[in-house]
């Protein structure tokens, strides 16, 4: 069995973290692989709300009075991280005490991720390990990098696509269990922004620790069967503490985790006491198209019902996180609606109310002094990859993908991927692949980057034949890969 789907990225070695998790390693003399979080190392206020007094200026000003922050630790050559944790270094510490020393961590100041200044989709794989990772963000460019939204201020968010006309009408659904504003709320039309938020808002949901002395959390939303998707990062970190579920009328649930997938960063969760509200369907994201109207719906930071506007920026947009087994790597949907910490999980949906994205990341500024909030770039799972992985994790408990059976080279700054190494028996070794050679093309495609290789990989499923393109010794050959299964 191969825990990896796309094929092992060759990565370094990595110390653990004190929940068990491993940060990636350090680079001597600089920030511990870098990271610049999109969230607060940990809220004052129980359930990772603002608590009394919070301003919510250009600063950030403490959220609460509560115990200082967590540290998020870094990996080897990094700064250390005292209690009250400032996370970029300009955010103030989220409740009492002085700000610890700036130090790399993800948003909820836990794990250390690349600095900025990492190759573009930078590398998510190395040795396989036996952990169960939050991803950890790395860097896009020498001054962005990508960031986990999950943070203290448990939030819901969604997107809302603007579909083209060959989208299907959502069905209609009568009785209690239909979403509708409240009876005071003017009505607005249902394609409308504000008719579409109306409708959606109720089932989307807050996701975060039962035990209110556990910060963090996210969002997510309701499906049939009375389950919710959320992000793997989020029940991740909530898990071992239990978890539990608002509803946007303040209905609480307690929840358990029905499977997760660390790989494509998404998890199901089954209500306990779930109350009745519409569910929300997975439309067809491979109908999206750039330009499309989006908005978001949730509560960044806490502040819930928060409605922001945008258009989806790119398809197809190849990006990971994370290393390892657990690395995190999909073709994204990117968008520049606002999305900010505590909106994990949360659904994007077109005008008619139906998911066709997971939020899961943000780009935000990688050096101190800049924002670490939304910055316009934001990323959602597309629906078309959610919805199967949500079934497959209903049915069975977990996921399974298309494996190269060879361990990719990510951080080599050339085109094409490098097979680090093969599998013996595995899907390259079968068809004549050998560590050195150079993949340049899959199924028709250029291959970029290894990480653009492992996305493609990732597309496909197990027992898929695919043509491939390869240079080895200056000549360029071409073989038929049968890709395997991760459960082989």
């Amino acid at each position: 069995m191969h825990p990896d789907p796309q094929g092992r990225p060759s990565f370094g070695a990595s110390e653990p973290t004190p929940s068990g998790r491993p940060a990636p390693q350090g680079d001597p003399g600089r920030p511990a692989p870098g990271y610049t979080p999109t969230g607060p190392a940990d809220a004052g206020a129980p359930g990772g709300f603002p608590g009394p007094g919070y301003a919510p200026t250009g600063q950030q000003a403490a959220f609460g009075a509560g115990d200082p922050g967590a540290a998020g630790p870094g990996g080897p050559g990094a700064p250390p991280v005292g209690p009250g944790y400032a996370p970029t270094g300009q955010q103030a510490a989220f409740g009492a005490g002085d700000p610890g020393t700036a130090g790399p961590g993800d948003p909820s100041g836990r794990y250390a991720a690349g600095y900025a200044g990492a190759p573009a989709y930078a590398a998510a794989g190395g040795p396989r390990r036996e952990k169960r990772g939050v991803p950890a963000w790395m860097a896009l460019s020498g001054m962005l990098v990508v960031a986990l939204i999950a943070g203290g201020a448990g939030g819901a968010a969604g997107g809302l696509l603007a579909g083209g006309g060959s989208q299907d009408a959502a069905p209609q659904v009568e009785g209690p269990t239909m979403n509708e504003p409240p009876p005071e709320a003017p009505q607005r039309d249902p394609d409308t922004i504000a008719g579409v938020a109306q409708r959606v808002s109720p089932s989307v949901v807050s996701i975060r620790s039962a035990d209110r002395s556990v910060m963090g959390g996210g969002s997510g939303f309701i499906i049939e069967g009375d389950h919710v998707v959320t992000n793997d990062h989020v029940s991740a970190e909530l898990e071992s503490d239990g978890i539990l579920v608002e509803y946007s009328d303040g209905s609480l649930s307690p929840a358990t985790v029905v499977g997760a997938d660390p790989s494509s960063d998404l998890a199901v969760l089954a209500l306990e006491d779930p109350v009745a509200v519409e569910p929300l369907e997975f439309g067809d994201s491979e109908q999206v198209i750039v330009g499309d109207e989006v908005i978001a719906i949730g509560a960044p930071l806490g502040y819930s019902g928060t409605v922001t506007q945008g258009i989806i920026s790119a398809v197809n947009r190849p990006v990971t996180s994370g290393e390892g087994p657990d690395a995190s790597r999909f073709y994204a949907l990117q968008t520049d609606a606002a999305i900010n910490p505590g909106n994990s999980g949360g659904p994007l949906v077109d005008t008619r109310g139906r998911v066709i994205g997971v939020n899961s990341m943000i780009v935000t500024m990688g050096y101190a002094g800049e924002s670490a909030g939304n910055i316009g770039l934001g990323f959602a799972i597309p629906s078309v990859e959610a919805d199967r992985v949500v079934q497959r994790l209903i049915d069975d408990g977990e996921a399974t993908y298309a494996d190269l059976g060879a361990e990719i080279d990510v951080e080599r700054p050339l085109p094409g991927a490098v097979v680090d190494s093969v599998e013996s028996g595995g899907a390259a070794d079968r068809a004549g692949l050998r560590s050195g050679d150079v993949i340049t093309t899959f199924d028709g495609r250029p291959v970029n980057s290894g990480q653009e290789l492992l996305a493609m990989i990732r597309d496909r499923s197990p027992g898929d034949e695919v043509e491939v393109e390869y240079e080895r010794g200056g000549t360029r050959e071409a073989a038929t890969i049968t890709l395997d299964s991760t459960d082989d």
